[in-house]
């Protein structure tokens, strides 16, 4: 009996000896391939940029590639919740492979945080999204952006074309409800897909409806291909994008095309014409230059610096959740949840986060500024 009790007693130590040294396990799924690989890239760059240890503890990243495809970012997000058994995921790129995460974010009670940008991520914050967190600008923030733009510039009436998925859809909802609020009428509505290769007959229908102005609701180099249909069919007027083009791929496959072209964009964008006391300067003059050291001047995008809130997100949470349980654990993982929706005024790349149990992305007016694209370059509107 007493051999047993020293066995048990041997066996409950070496158990909390392991439990007391478990590492932080972090997941993480980005769109390396695939149609959204121009905003995917720099996300996984920037991943090389995080620290080895956080708060004392060892960190373990493990990063899959979803190519851009909803069903394989699903299969992702299972893996490492069941067999890499990670304490928070971080990802993914593209908003509809973020809503599909969801259910097994909030199944298995993991926390996500977001890389995508529909409101639809985190809106509202119930059973489900009280799991999910996301970094990028809201679409209504940057909606409000472009409208404010447009009434100051005269126009009156816009035409309208985004992706087939629920990014376009959701920008559309947003972007017709503030417009229309503005007194600024949407006369054509048109999609087209991340793959396609021509949009000529949308092209047309909104041409034919004469707007003041067009707004294309796409992100990455695919968005491309309507400002350029529009201009090769002698389009001449106001072109606006979404903040999901602020990137230098974009800019080279555009080209010409897009010069003029206005777009909401994250503060980290034109850091350097950002005023000094602009809050959010340092901490995204920061980024850039972790960045630039590793990959080059000048190639720092906004989506790498989404994948960089997202961490320090994280980061700022795993001191207070240790308080409560060690990594490797459910209680961790709840403890995780807790404390990024108790953060306060964490200064990111994009902007100042303050998380609280209705809104977990944070972000406020500092988190936006316009910009425009002058001589194949990003320059701010002042």
């Amino acid at each position: 009996m007493k051999l047993k009790k020293t066995l048990f007693a041997a066996i409950g130590l070496a158990f909390a000896a392991t439990a007391a040294q478990a590492d932080l396990t972090v997941g993480v799924v980005v769109s390396a391939t695939g149609p959204a690989a121009s905003l995917g890239i720099p996300e996984k760059n920037t991943l090389a940029l995080l620290p080895s240890t956080i708060a004392g503890e060892k960190v373990n990243y493990i990063v899959l590639d979803d190519a851009s495809d909803t069903t394989t970012a699903v299969k992702n997000i299972r893996k490492l919740v069941s067999e890499d058994k990670v304490d928070v995921v971080l990802g993914s790129t593209i908003t509809p492979n973020s809503l599909a995460m969801i259910d097994v974010a909030a199944e298995s009670k993991t926390p996500l945080i977001s890389m995508a940008a529909s409101a639809r991520i985190v809106e509202p914050v119930d059973d489900k999204k009280r799991w999910v967190f996301k970094t990028p600008q809201n679409d209504a923030q940057m909606s409000t952006a472009i409208v404010e733009h447009m009434t100051d510039n005269g126009v009156k009436t816009v035409g309208f074309i985004g992706f087939a998925d629920a990014y376009g859809e959701g920008w559309y909802e947003q972007f017709k409800a503030i417009a229309e609020a503005r007194g600024i009428k949407v006369v054509a509505n048109e999609r087209f897909n991340r793959v396609d290769t021509s949009v000529t007959g949308q092209v047309l229908k909104l041409m034919s409806a004469r707007p003041d102005a067009m707004f294309i609701a796409g992100s990455g180099t695919p968005s491309a291909l309507p400002q350029k249909a529009l201009v090769e069919r002698g389009w001449k007027g106001k072109v606006y994008q979404t903040h999901g083009v602020a990137n230098n791929d974009f800019l080279r496959v555009c080209g010409k095309d897009c010069e003029g072209t206005f777009l909401p964009a994250g503060p980290v964008l034109v850091a350097e014409q950002l005023a000094d006391s602009n809050p959010v300067k340092k901490s995204a003059l920061d980024y850039i230059a972790k960045y630039e050291a590793a990959h080059g001047k000048g190639s720092v995008s906004t989506f790498g610096a989404h994948a960089w809130d997202a961490a320090l997100l994280m980061q700022a949470a795993v001191p207070e959740a240790l308080k409560t349980a060690r990594p490797g654990t459910a209680e961790f993982r709840a403890a995780m949840r807790d404390a990024l929706e108790g953060l306060k005024e964490v200064a990111g790349a994009h902007g100042i986060f303050t998380m609280s149990p209705t809104d977990h992305l944070g972000l406020d007016q500092r988190a936006r500024v316009m910009v425009q694209i002058q001589n194949g370059a990003w320059k701010l509107v002042k």
